[in-house]
């Protein structure tokens, strides 16, 4: 990582990232339950907006605004191909661009577009699947109490298996953090609920979790969440403590 690259508000990042970072933080999140919709991977499709490599460019724009591009493998973190000894299992890229508006120092809203193509096989028989995706997200905060996320995506792959025609699936999160004193705070609540929708039923996905967390020290909290999953009918909880070293 590189920052203010040539006295400017340029940064370059290369190498293994989340794709999703410049939306929202997925290992930053505060709840065991995921943001899911970054996860998904239709059929045979390699491509989603979690781990993958390459670089990314990200820049300050005037009026608050910030700009960013990746350029992607497409595939993953998978290890090196075993013949050729590169990361990258096909010619083709994934091209993410992003762009982020502070309106008032309570209020960000953003959007994103993203452009890819894929090599995929099944069984003997290689096609190709084009890819689109785009989505907005947005930050609402209450003074240092309250803080509203939002995630909205929808994705079009065009073959993501070999018999299957295109395919959409859309879905997002919303989620809410309530820290009773602020910055200052020990404990805290959050609620998070996940939605997606697919042509591919075996990507439904609803669930709500509430989940709340003590800092027993800046770097160790225990947590305590249950979640409902409403698509196949189960509860879940979960406790545990979190170490950051």
């Amino acid at each position: 990582m590189f920052n203010n690259l040539l006295g400017t508000d340029l940064d370059f990042y290369v190498g293994q990232f989340q794709v999703s970072d410049p939306l929202f933080e997925r290992e930053l999140r505060l709840t065991f339950e995921d943001y899911l919709i970054y996860k998904i991977k239709p059929g045979k499709s390699k491509l989603n907006l979690a781990y993958d490599r390459g670089i990314m460019l990200t820049y300050g724009l005037p009026l608050q605004m910030d700009l960013t591009i990746e350029i992607l493998n497409g595939n993953g973190i998978n290890p090196a191909n075993e013949d050729y000894k590169v990361f990258d299992n096909d010619k083709y890229k994934n091209y993410f661009v992003r762009l982020s508006q502070d309106i008032i120092e309570e209020i960000r809203i953003g959007g994103f577009a993203n452009t890819a193509k894929e090599k995929l096989s099944s069984g003997n028989v290689d096609f190709i699947n084009e890819i689109k995706m785009f989505g907005g997200d947005f930050t609402l905060k209450y003074d240092k109490y309250i803080e509203l996320n939002g995630q909205f995506i929808y994705r079009e792959d065009s073959q993501c298996d070999l018999n299957l025609n295109t395919r959409k699936t859309k879905g997002g999160f919303a989620e809410i953090i309530f820290t009773p004193e602020g910055d200052e705070s020990k404990w805290y609540l959050s609620a998070l609920y996940n939605h997606i929708e697919s042509d591919l039923t075996e990507l439904n996905y609803k669930a709500a979790s509430l989940h709340f967390g003590y800092l027993l020290k800046r770097n160790i909290r225990t947590i305590a969440e249950i979640k409902r999953n409403f698509e196949e009918k189960y509860n879940q909880f979960s406790l545990g403590i979190i170490l950051a070293y």
